[in-house]
């Protein structure tokens, strides 16, 4: 990351205790993030809880107002409710803050940003900035690439997405019922309605009206808004499957212009954080136990979809780690290029404040 900031920055996460939570201040430190001070901090519950993190120890303090008294930046990744209470509590105290949940995403006043696809987004943020969707947040950086390239009518996309997506309660629970399954005994399930193990559920979050899940619809919503095309024809189908970290997505995309497959490979490979794997003779491509602790977007099974005519069809496999570029470093990325541009403070409070707006 450039180091242009003229001094080290005080800075909180969260939500700090949780899966997604830990990899953030994992991330910062990993990623030399320019701290003079780190504050992790998360419910009444959970204060006073130590974290061990890239061999330093760090004890957890109560999320409260006075938390965030002298932070510049606060990552949040506490929850819809927590990001709604105590977000705006943070920028009124002088914090900017990078949201991880859902909280506020649609908000047409706060950037949704993907730290290589919309980063200029930043510029006009008045405090807060969404961080999206894990499934979306490996989706986009290749359709930007047929965005800038062919041009994109329609994508369709199915997601197969890892329990670490729905925390450690999640995790634990997989690793309950594989030992039950290899011991003979029931499978118990307690955080999804049926059980996870050697099982695919077609559904994440509840269902909506229009008979697509949260998660599903967040996928249509949030695509076009960081792309900045809101009228783009998406679709999505979303599937929770037996696997601990990585989310895998199966993509369908209709171009304007005709793409051959060796074309499209090549716009996948010229985006900064992705790895374009496609070997299918020598067997490589993207897997999910390869892609997880990486911070990388990883494609392959690049092909011609011959159901669109005249070449426009394209199909393939996009995996990357959900805890990490899904969610934590992501985050850690926005922050970073909020310090490279001197955007860490809101727009209006700059001097020679940015305009522009959400696009």
């Amino acid at each position: 990351m450039p180091s242009v900031t003229q001094r080290a920055l005080t800075v909180a996460v969260v939500g700090a205790t949780g899966v997604v939570g830990r990899t953030m201040v994992q991330a910062l430190v990993e990623r030399g993030f320019p701290m003079g001070e780190l504050r992790l901090l998360a419910s009444a519950r959970s204060a006073g809880t130590r974290l061990a993190i890239e061999g330093q120890t760090f004890q957890v303090g109560e999320a409260s107002a006075e938390a965030f008294d002298g932070v510049d930046i606060a990552i949040f990744s506490a929850g819809g409710d927590a990001s709604r209470e105590l977000a705006p509590v943070a920028v009124a105290r002088g914090a900017t803050v990078v949201d991880n949940s859902s909280a506020w995403r649609m908000e047409a006043a706060v950037p949704l940003i993907v730290s290589q696809v919309n980063p200029e987004d930043g510029a006009w943020h008045e405090g807060i900035i969404a961080n999206p969707n894990c499934s979306t947040m490996q989706l986009v950086p290749v359709l930007m690439a047929l965005r800038d390239g062919p041009g994109l009518e329609r994508v369709i996309v199915d997601t197969y997405q890892s329990v670490s997506g729905t925390g450690g309660r999640a995790i634990a629970e997989l690793e309950t019922q594989i030992r039950a399954h290899v011991a003979g005994e029931p499978k118990e399930a307690s955080v999804y309605p049926y059980p996870i193990a050697f099982n695919a559920l077609p559904q994440i979050d509840v269902f909506l009206d229009n008979g697509y899940t949260k998660e599903e619809w967040k996928v249509v919503a949030e695509s076009r808004k960081i792309l900045h095309l809101p009228d783009l024809r998406v679709s999505c189908t979303a599937v929770r499957v037996p696997v601990f970290v990585s989310h895998s997505e199966a993509v369908h995309v209709e171009t304007r212009e005709p793409v051959t497959p060796q074309e499209a490979r090549d716009l996948f490979a010229a985006v900064a954080g992705v790895i374009v794997q496609d070997d299918p003779a020598s067997e490589v491509y993207p897997i999910a136990t390869s892609a997880a602790g990486r911070d990388e977007v990883f494609v392959g099974r690049v092909r011609q979809d011959p159901s669109i005519p005249d070449g426009r069809g394209l199909a393939f496999w996009v995996v990357s780690d959900n805890l990490r570029k899904g969610a934590a470093t992501n985050a850690v990325e926005i922050a970073e290029v909020l310090v490279a541009n001197d955007w860490v403070k809101a727009a209006s409070r700059r001097d020679g404040a940015a305009g522009g707006g959400p696009r």
